[in-house]
This record gives C-alpha cells, structure tokens and sequence, in this order.
C-alpha cells in the first residue's frame, strides 16, 4: 500500500487524513512550517509529526500530499518528486503553465506519479452528468456555461490574505473547480479569450481572529473567460469574488437534443437534472456512482490503485497543467486583449465503471493491502 505523508496541516488537511483514514491508506508523517499545527494534527489523527525536510527524506513516505499555500505548491511539488516520491498536490498545480509543464516533465523523466486536485470530478454527481453526456441524452454538446459568483472568502476564512495574492483570486482558487469539470465533461479546450478587473482595493476580515481587519487586493477578482473545445463546442466561465447575490446555474451543458444542469463542482454532492427537446419540466437523473460526500483525496486513492494497476490515474498532472494554462491564458488574454492558444491537450478522465462507490473502492485497496502482505 503506497504510505502518504501529508505536508501543510492548515484547514483543509482535516478532511483530508479523515478521508485516507477512511479509505484505510496509510499516513506515515504529517509536517508543516508551523510546528504547533502540525503537531496538533498529529495529535488529531494519532500520527507522527516531523520537519518539512525530513517528511520529503521519509523512507517511509512514497506519495507526498502537497496542502500548503499555492504559491509553495510547484516547489515543494518538485522537491518531492527529486526526492523520488510520488505527488498529489492541492489545486492550483503551479501559478504558471511553464511551472506545471516543468513539474509535468520531471515526474514522467523520473517514473513518479503527478496529481492535482480538485477531485471532485471523481463524485457522484460529475460521474453521473458525464455518464449521460456519454450516453447522448442531449445529443450533441454544442455549448456550456459555468458561473462561480461569489463576494469572496475574507467573511470565513481565518487567514484570507492569500487568496488575494499572486496565485489567488476567484480564477486561480475556484476555476480549477469549474474548469476540471468542465474538460472531464466536454473534453480539452484549445483556444480562450478573457477579461479581468478588480473592484475593490481592499478587503475586510469577517473571521473572529482578525476581525476588521483590512488586506489589500494584488490580483483581478472579477475574470470571464470565453473557451472554444478542442471538440467544437464553446463556453463561458465566470468567476467572482465581487458579487454580493446571484441566481445563475452552477454549470449547463447545452446539446442538439437537450440541457443538462450540472450542480456546483466545489462540492462531491448535488442531483444533476436533464430536460430533452420537448419536455415539460426537468428530470432529477439517479445518482448511477458512489462519493456524494465530500471525498477529498478520492484522487489519491486513485492514484495508489492505479500504480498497481499500470494504468493513468484520473486526476493527472497533465489534466492539472492544461488548467493552469487555460487559467494564465484568460489573464494574459484579459491583458492584451487577444485569443490566445492553448498548447496542452490531455486526455479526459476515464469515468468510473457503472455503479462503482466507497464499498468498491475499499475492496480494491483491500486487496491491495493482501497482495502486500503476500
């Protein structure tokens, strides 16, 4: 069984080993810079804490989840895989393509295994929309839509500094979310324009800790993006940290035969609903696969099965690349006022076979665990 070691123990760690407990995937260390968080963490999920530098030395560490601040992300990535370790890291892989691309290179010059959240694609509801976009129950995709419209996380979050920094802002934070799932669904994109602003100067801090307090905004926090996919259809995100209230759909999938509504791709959960060409009304869609809870780090499951497997892991490297560069192109396109060409085609994501959830995913690690033994 592939033993993780987690680096970064901040807010979003907590689901994370709850998850790899869940799923029975071994976790040899924890660390993070502060050291009081990580020991805490440690305490929480009775597992050792150690230095950053010794979590990426570990013997007993093959995989390195990677949950710290984005702008750390591609280097710590690439220290990892130096070190000979398998990476799966939080989203956004890199705050530059270049940087992603470099990531992409060494893990498959070294043989080592890159992922990168979000892995939500892997939930029950993006399963089920891709399972009946597949299937043709609206025909043909000709076009989509996706609006993340939100007025930002400094009402919540305890330290919200980053988010309006280099390799924060509504696109870098939540459009790998939307765009994730849209490429799972529709498939590459080959071609984006954009446009960016930024409306307010500075933000207010609603969390008790730092209450009223005030952080400057370095980055765009309104961004819309037009996509043209590499299989002819097009499409428009929207992505907002500037908008107080809204009623527009989280996703849509428009085809020749009929729409598909699409819950928010942030979360595992949602009914995805269908209307064909000439109905009444819309259809809830059964939920046809498992992880309608949040399963974060379902993609380092993936991952550990599919080493064993010989076969790609879903949440790849290279689907995080072509994210990252679709997401610098709408801001270099929002810049320059100019198309600008996506390089990076990937694959899409194999779907889960029909019917697969948690029980199944146990019995594959399961019989991983045996083969171990033996």
């Amino acid at each position: 069984m592939i033993r993780v070691g987690v680096m970064g123990c901040g807010v979003i760690s907590e689901v994370y080993l709850k998850n790899l407990q869940l799923f029975g995937i071994p976790v040899a260390a924890v660390a993070d810079l502060d050291q009081a968080r990580a020991a805490a963490r440690a305490e929480q999920f009775q597992v050792p804490a150690v230095a950053p530098d010794e979590l990426l030395a570990h013997p007993e560490v093959d995989l390195v989840l990677n949950l710290t601040v984005p702008k750390a992300h591609a280097d710590l990535a690439r220290q990892a895989l130096e070190h000979g370790k398998h990476v799966h890291t939080e989203k956004p892989l890199a705050l530059r393509a270049e940087d992603a691309k470099a990531l992409v290179d060494l893990a498959r010059a070294r043989g080592l295994r890159l992922g990168s959240a979000p892995d939500t694609f892997l939930g029950s509801h993006l399963q089920t929309a891709r399972k009946l976009l597949d299937d043709g129950w609206i025909g043909e995709p000709i076009g989509a839509t996706a609006f993340m419209m939100s007025h930002g996380p400094e009402r919540w979050h305890p330290n919200p500094d980053f988010f309006y920094q280099a390799g924060g802002g509504p696109m870098f934070d939540m459009g790998p979310y939307y765009l994730t799932a849209l490429v799972h669904l529709m498939g590459p994109v080959r071609r984006v324009a954009g446009t960016a602003q930024t409306t307010f100067s500075t933000r207010v801090i609603g969390s008790p800790n730092r209450f009223g307090e005030r952080i400057p905004v370095e980055i765009p926090t309104h961004v819309q993006a037009l996509l043209e996919f590499e299989r002819g259809a097009t499409g428009l995100l929207v992505t907002t940290f500037d908008v107080w209230h809204s009623e527009l759909p989280r996703i849509e999938i428009y085809g020749t035969e009929g729409t598909l509504a699409v819950p928010d791709p942030n979360y595992f959960e949602g009914t995805v609903r269908v209307r064909r060409r000439g109905a009444e009304a819309w259809s809830p869609a059964p939920a046809l696969f498992g992880f309608a809870e949040n399963r974060r780090g379902l993609a380092v499951a993936d991952m550990a099965l599919a080493i064993r497997d010989h076969r790609p892991h879903r949440a790849s490297g290279d689907l995080a690349l072509h994210v990252v560069e679709i997401m610098e192109a709408v801001h270099l396109s929002a810049r320059e006022g100019r198309h600008v060409e996506i390089a990076s085609r990937p694959d899409r994501p194999e779907p889960w076979p029909i019917g697969y959830d948690e029980t199944a995913l146990q019995l594959d690690l399961c019989s991983q665990c045996e083969r171990d033994k033996s």
